[in-house]
């Protein structure tokens, strides 16, 4: 063998062994992207926003933006004349080494509008007016590896969503119903944003249903800290709260897997399954599945039965699952979190599902306000024994 084919196959099977160690680390390569190099600095986060200003948002009622995507078959409602609202907080979009991301950067938000009010916030606008307030996110590490500093980076996250929700509130008629609905870092700040400001208040009796996805929400913590929002146990349940984890059967959590920050380990997450939204462990097949849909693709279309579902141990199990049309980006991401870890497509998995339950518990909402207001006894032109003037 000549020497040049010799070197030549000795740095192919270089080149072969550093892919391979690449595949094998892809977590600790990602980690090390993210991982910001200073402590947290409220001094150094970026400028706040400023939620009176429409730019702050990411959807709002009466304009066209990315919530607004239809497709056949999948028609919006003129959000003008919506009944109920939604107040959506988006997943992660920001990937970058500082604490928190920016708010005006124009390309972050293109990407959070695209690969989350898109195709998420718009399974609500078939029964909703959507409100997606944009925020200072918190860098995904602190949800993997708790630290002072990454908890100093979601409070100013979830100061960001709860000044967003004062203004959502002063921007509507206060005694309209809402949904609130997140995935993944929107979940958890929402979840904060339940129990702080909603339960034990009179909103509460405003909530049609909080959505929230892909958070490491426990059933112990739910009873513990929102004894008045139990888990959705029905399709037409309101007040309560949703939630799944979907991931493949037999899958080992990796260093990537979001944590409950403040949940003892081993306690199950809350899993409602989203075909039959209920909380019992029977099997849903994927034929029973409304469809998926995935906006990435164009045009975007439904793909029915497209995943199982199955609530086992707190975990939505998904053991029959069709081909996504996913782009580079979302590949790459898949891979990084590892396979069988559905969490980037769990909501768009049952998109279809998902819209048409929150049609259900709309309608459920204002049918049980419909029969309050009926059964409620005349009001008497003279109160009792009064004089007539």
């Amino acid at each position: 063998m000549r020497t040049p084919t010799r070197i030549l196959l000795a740095l192919l099977a270089v080149v072969v062994v550093a892919i391979a160690l690449a595949a094998a680390r892809v977590e600790d390569v990602v980690l090390l992207a993210m991982s910001p190099t200073t402590r947290f600095d409220a001094a150094a986060a970026p400028e706040g926003p400023d939620y009176s200003e429409d730019a702050a948002w990411s959807a709002l009622p009466g304009r066209v933006d990315a919530a607004d995507a239809t497709m056949e078959g999948l028609a919006a409602i003129d959000d003008t004349t919506a009944q109920v609202d939604v107040f959506y907080v988006h997943p992660t979009s920001y990937i970058g080494r500082d604490w928190n991301g920016p708010m005006g950067d124009a390309t972050l938000n293109a990407s959070t509008d695209a690969v989350a009010t898109k195709i998420q916030a718009s399974a609500f606008n078939g029964c909703c007016a959507v409100y997606a307030p944009r925020y200072r996110q918190a860098n995904p590490i602190a949800f993997t590896r708790p630290t002072k500093s990454g908890e100093q980076a979601i409070a100013l996250a979830y100061g960001d969503v709860r000044t967003a929700f004062g203004e959502f509130l002063s921007r509507r008629d206060p005694a309209r119903p809402f949904f609130l609905v997140g995935h993944s870092q929107g979940a958890h700040l929402l979840r904060r944003l339940l129990e702080k400001t909603i339960t034990g208040t009179p909103l509460r009796e405003r909530l049609v249903a909080a959505y929230l996805i892909g958070a490491p929400l426990t059933e112990a913590s739910l009873a513990r800290e929102m004894r008045d929002l139990p888990v959705c146990a029905s399709a037409t349940q309101v007040g309560c709260v949703v939630g799944w984890n979907a991931r493949a059967p037999g899958f080992v959590p990796g260093k990537l897997e979001p944590r409950g920050l403040d949940d003892a380990p081993g306690d199950p997450r809350v899993c409602v399954n989203p075909i039959t939204w209920r909380t019992d462990g029977a099997p849903s097949p994927a034929s029973a599945n409304a469809g998926a849909v995935f906006l990435e693709a164009t045009p975007p279309v439904r793909l029915p039965t497209f995943a199982s579902a199955q609530c086992v141990d707190g975990t939505l199990v998904v053991d029959e699952i069709g081909a996504a049309p996913r782009d580079l980006r979302s590949r790459l991401l898949d891979r990084a979190i590892g396979a069988g870890n559905h969490h980037a497509i769990e909501v768009q998995m049952y998109y279809a599902d998902l819209r048409a339950n929150a049609n259900d518990r709309a309608a459920a909402w204002l049918a049980g306000q419909a029969v309050q207001v009926e059964a409620a006894p005349a009001v008497p032109l003279e109160a009792p024994g009064s004089q007539p003037r």
